[in-house]
């Protein structure tokens, strides 16, 4: 390798959580060869030209949580990785990305690191750690580095790639719920809530309550009118034609000033207002006509457009549009006009993230201009006003100003159509007052309607239009998740995750499993080679039909692909032994220091998911296992075949629950009182053998069960017939356990 040069050995991955962050990483292996001599206190000019380059690196916190204090730590010294790490981080923020996660780790080999950055969608993540690499070296030699274009290049690839505003907003409110989310398409906006049977799925604002058939009555704005017109809901007089002659007799049947629009358009293409003469209207229809299967004329509302989002039948948000207009200044043309006074404003742009649009002057805009006899290139009189576009960009949040009446008509508007998220467009003068007062009309009747616009209007107050989404589609009581059930330990996973199944199965649920043995659902094996992977646990959370999930993961796993869920109901650790799995590909030894520790925390991660209203099922006998009760957010369940282990006795001193083996007898225990399951001899899975790490795994599936709140009968019942040739084992349970699982009562 070239003296001062960096380079990517590896890139690992990690869709779901790790021993390093909850949210996806990419893992990437850099050797920094001669520069491990070169900390950034040692190379002239690389402080300078970085703080130039990417100024925003000033409100990088660093370890000395201070603003600035990654500068501080760039003056003082520090070596490429850690540079290189917040470079990243800086880019993909630049281009639009959220706030990202950060670490830089040595290995055991010199001048190589560990450098893990978030991973929002892995396309953009390669390019900014290739863009940072660039970039960090150029600044190294002292080399030009055009950090606009590398932005530009990585905003257009966030773009395309990562979420789209509206997803992203009904996303984290999600999140803020703690309703897990999986993207279904790698560069489109479907996203899954929820696992298994508990799941929603959205399509930019759309869900699956979002019914196809109201979808397209939306589409036809002409059945649209129709429909809401039908049960009161003031709409504009018109109809559709199919000429331009026939729509300019439409338009004097009518009445000047008329709307000439298609059918089934959308995003206001090809939509013309005010029309007052014949000729206009044959021009917009020619234009029109092309934008859709038909075209509307109508008689022209008085007043401004406006959009209001129902949600549930609710309005949640309002914005009001506006005029475009110009002065002149007796010098300027209309499109240096444009230029000057309109398109500056910051929040205009052609991205996503632009609550505004740039103004052009397209054919609406031109017909706006012929009317007053003006084009793009005249120069208009110092001080007259001239008019660009009528209705433009929704920019003025007016929710808290909707008459309750108006919301009213909006919602039933929404309601007639049959959508759970509306866009209603409708003019008036004033949304303070009702519309039937002041002559106003729903105009239109949209599905999947844009949300940017209230989430970053141009002038006023955002609203949590996200968040009434996810409430609407998740009552406040549901979580979107299903029991999940991770298995995690070095040894003795497999029929742990297999007999647990077993135990949820007797329950009456539908049981998903993934583990080395295959691929369950309920009883039936869909997939014959091993399925402990990320790829098999997510498998079974994108499946409807999957009421609980058993989930296996190795060491290799965790390391190598991340878990496949965000948390779980139950976290088993089996046991940690450092000569079962070779983990040294992530440069993780058996002994030793510092990497041990980084060992033990592979099999921490199953500990560090459990959700707080979950349970960790723990080996009391694995000193290394027992110690990561204290890292669990929910309640912690022992389990030992020695009732005298000192970490078991000291967890039941303190009045918590355990599962345990005294006088050959399984017990479940809390604090002083127990309850005798039934004896060792009765469990054919631990046989006549009976090895200790059979019986282990039998306490720990019993734990389990006790945690997911499985009844005496169904443990005992599961852990009796679990590896019995019995063709039906719901037989078996006594008669109440039957019906309370919801078995029929013939079995």
């Amino acid at each position: 390798m070239s003296k001062k040069d960096i380079i990517f050995r590896d890139m690992i991955s990690l869709r779901g959580p790790s021993i390093w962050t909850y949210p996806p990483v990419i893992e990437s292996w850099i050797d920094i060869g001669e520069l491990e001599d070169f900390p950034s206190n040692k190379i002239p000019g690389l402080y300078e030209r970085l703080a130039a380059w990417l100024p925003s690196l000033v409100e990088h916190r660093c370890n000395y949580d201070e603003r600035g204090g990654f500068l501080r730590r760039l003056q003082e010294g520090t070596w490429a990785g850690h540079i290189l790490e917040h470079v990243v981080l800086e880019l993909m923020s630049l281009a639009g990305l959220p706030d990202g996660f950060g670490r830089t780790r040595e290995t055991t080999t010199r001048g190589v690191y560990k450098l893990i950055v978030s991973n929002f969608h892995e396309e953009c993540t390669r390019l900014a750690l290739e863009q940072g690499r660039e970039l960090l070296l150029a600044a190294i030699h002292d080399e030009p580095y055009d950090v606009a274009a590398a932005v530009k290049q990585l905003r257009r690839k966030v773009d395309r790639k990562y979420l789209g505003p509206s997803t992203a907003a009904i996303v984290n409110a999600a999140e803020a719920r703690r309703i897990p989310h999986i993207r279904l398409l790698d560069d489109g906006n479907l996203v899954q809530l929820g696992y298994g049977a508990a799941m929603r799925r959205i399509w930019t604002a759309e869900t699956d309550a979002t019914s196809a058939i109201a979808e397209t009555i939306s589409r036809d704005k002409d059945l649209t009118k129709e429909l809401i017109s039908a049960v009161g809901v003031p709409v504009p007089e018109g109809r559709e034609v199919d000429s331009a002659d026939d729509a300019v007799e439409a338009a004097e049947d009518i009445g000047y000033p008329v709307v000439v629009k298609p059918t089934d358009g959308n995003h206001g293409r090809g939509v013309f207002i005010d029309l007052v003469s014949a000729e206009a209207v044959k021009k917009a229809y020619a234009i029109a006509v092309e934008e859709g299967s038909g075209v509307l004329v109508e008689r022209s509302i008085p007043g401004i457009e406006h959009r209001l989002l129902i949600v549930g039948g609710k309005l949640v948000a309002a914005n009001r549009s506006d005029f475009i207009t110009v002065t002149g200044d007796g010098q300027s043309t209309v499109q240096q006009l444009i230029d000057t006074q309109v398109n500056t404003d910051p929040r205009r742009g052609d991205s996503e993230l632009h609550p505004l649009s740039i103004i052009r002057i397209d054919t609406a805009a031109r017909l706006e201009l012929e009317r007053q006899e003006l084009t793009g290139d005249s120069v208009p009189a110092a001080g007259r006003v001239v008019l660009i576009q009528r209705n433009a960009n929704h920019a003025f949040d007016c929710t808290d100003e909707v008459h309750p009446d108006t919301a009213a008509v909006a919602s039933l508007a929404a309601r007639v159509v049959g959508l759970d998220i509306a866009g209603i467009d409708l003019v008036c003068p004033d949304i303070s007052r009702p519309l039937a007062e002041q002559g106003g009309a729903i105009v239109e009747v949209n599905a999947g309607p844009s949300l940017l616009m209230h989430i970053k209007p141009g002038i006023g107050k955002p609203r949590p239009v996200g968040q009434a989404i996810v409430d609407n589609l998740f009552a406040a009581n549901e979580s979107g998740r299903i029991p999940v059930i991770g298995v995690a330990g070095s040894r003795g996973k497999t029929p742990v995750a297999r007999l647990v199944a077993h135990l949820l199965h007797l329950s009456g649920r539908h049981v998903g499993v993934a583990c080395s043995d295959g691929l369950f659902l309920g009883r039936r094996q869909v997939q014959k080679s091993d399925a402990a992977n990320w790829t098999g646990g997510r498998r079974l959370l994108l499946n409807r039909a999957v009421e609980a999930a058993v989930i296996e993961n190795g060491g290799k796993v965790i390391l190598g692909e991340g878990l496949a869920y965000d948390r779980c109901q139950v976290g088993i650790v089996t046991n940690v032994l450092p000569a079962a799995e070779d983990l040294s590909r992530w440069d993780i030894q058996p002994t030793g220091g510092e990497y041990y520790t980084t060992w033990r925390s592979t099999y921490r991660t199953q500990v560090d998911v459990v959700l707080q209203s979950g349970y960790a099922v723990l080996n009391a006998s694995d000193p290394l296992v027992a110690d990561f009760a204290e890292l669990c957010d929910g309640e912690v369940i022992f389990f030992s075949a020695d009732a005298e282990c000192p970490a078991l006795e000291a967890h039941l001193n303190a009045g918590k629950r355990a599962v345990y083996v005294s006088e050959s007898r399984i017990y479940l225990g809390t604090g002083q009182d127990e309850i005798r399951l039934c004896r060792l001899g009765d469990v054919p899975l631990i046989g006549k053998s009976k090895k200790p790490e059979t019986i282990a795994g039998v306490l720990a599936a019993v734990a389990a069960g006790w945690a997911l709140g499985l009844t005496q009968d169904v443990i005992v019942t599961g852990i009796k017939t679990y590896g019995l040739d019995l063709a039906d084992p719901f037989a078996l349970l006594p008669r109440r356990a039957r019906k309370s699982a919801g078995v029929a009562s013939r079995i």
